[in-house]
């Protein structure tokens, strides 16, 4: 029988995942992954009650529960990685980092190794598996034959709303025809109906909310355990001056801010500015003087952006090539040139592009790739 490792976080997504696989014939085993549980202005993180609702869901559909700690790498390799990129004055994307080095890095490759055929996940995501027939001649011999090849492609899920692509696409192409997302032809509303038919203790859970190892928590008081505050000011931006737009002086401080390093471009709540002429919106950082500039939101345009370290799961065929790009999780797809060296050019303004942020590139519902905003 087929054995499937079904990542389990404890939510209904992960349980009607496994649910679906055992109704399908699979042979089930539900893993949960212990995850880094710093304290947050004293409290614990919640994996233990996570981990209770994912034993419970096995329990129900009597399948073998197992627990894999990584609770260390999430620390050492999730976490820090992080805090790093805020001291540095960049915003990170942990949960593409959990995806990329938790659950298809290190629990992808031990479930290969203790033999599972595959892995599966609670993921809004679909895989399409493609077999192409080619021709190709036999040297000393007149007749051709027809070879038969597989092509795997990363897909958006069915529901548009709950898409998680643009935290997957660090998905090695390799590892697709290992991988199953049962729930990404569903919507979400299908889910919780098709949870309380298998009886599931957890139909009515609240989606998961905040960072993969923590959960929903105060970021700047997290922070602040690991970097000082730092009085600085808030300067209000105009391009063409770098500093006062009309009626305010030069320079002319607006607000006070409590560290740099936590905020990020294009945030707008937050801000100690009571002018009266808001909203403003962060459009630069300089970390030096520990200032932030704020602006319009028109201010946040931006024509150009340089990504980095492009993962692809699909490489285009030639460059320059024409793609859409989104480059925060849940804004809207924008039109795009991408080039070889990865420099992206917006058909329309790109906005709030932060520098650590992901950009990831599709092709209709395909996902290419994607890489990281310099």
């Amino acid at each position: 029988m087929v054995k499937v490792a079904c990542a389990m976080s404890g939510g209904v997504d992960s349980s009607v995942s496994a649910a679906l696989l055992k109704k399908a014939g699979f042979s089930v085993v539900g893993i949960y992954m212990r995850q880094w549980a710093p304290e947050i202005l004293g409290k614990e993180c919640i994996w233990k009650t996570d981990r209770q609702d994912a034993m419970r869901a096995c329990a129900k559909l009597k399948i073998p529960f197992l627990t894999w700690d990584y609770s260390k790498e999430y620390e050492t390799q999730v976490g820090k990685y992080m805090i790093d990129s805020y001291k540095k004055g960049i915003t990170p994307n942990p949960d593409v980092m959990c995806n990329k080095i938790i659950k298809f890095g290190y629990f992808f490759d031990r479930a290969m190794k203790e033999g599972f055929d595959f892995v599966a996940t609670g993921h809004y995501a679909r895989i399409k598996r493609e077999i192409r027939n080619s021709k190709f001649e036999i040297r000393n011999k007149s007749k051709n034959k027809k070879l038969q090849t597989t092509n795997y492609k990363l897909q958006t899920a069915h529901d548009a709303n709950k898409d998680q692509t643009y935290f997957l696409y660090e998905i090695k192409k390799n590892q697709l025809d290992k991988i199953i997302f049962p729930v990404g032809n569903l919507v979400k509303p299908e889910v919780r109906k098709l949870a309380k038919k298998f009886k599931l203790d957890n139909a009515e859970k609240k989606d998961s909310q905040g960072v993969c190892f923590v959960g929903q928590f105060d970021m700047k008081a997290f922070l602040k355990m690991y970097i000082k505050p730092k009085i600085g000011k808030i300067i209000l931006w105009n391009p063409s001056t770098r500093f006062a737009r009309s009626g305010h002086s030069a320079d002319q401080v607006i607000g006070m801010h409590d560290g740099v390093y936590y905020y990020t471009i294009g945030q707008r709540h937050g801000l100690n500015i009571t002018d009266g002429h808001g909203p403003y919106f962060i459009v630069k950082k300089d970390l030096k003087k520990n200032i932030i500039y704020v602006g319009k939101e028109k201010d946040l345009a931006t024509k150009t952006a340089k990504i980095v370290n492009i993962n692809w799961i699909n490489r285009p065929t030639s460059f320059p090539v024409l793609v859409d790009a989104r480059t925060r999780y849940r804004a809207p797809l924008q039109k795009a040139t991408l080039y070889k060296d990865g420099k992206l050019v917006f058909k329309k303004s790109g906005k709030a592009l932060a520098q650590g942020q992901s950009a990831v590139f599709y092709k209709g519902n395909q996902v290419l790739g994607g890489g990281i905003i310099k």
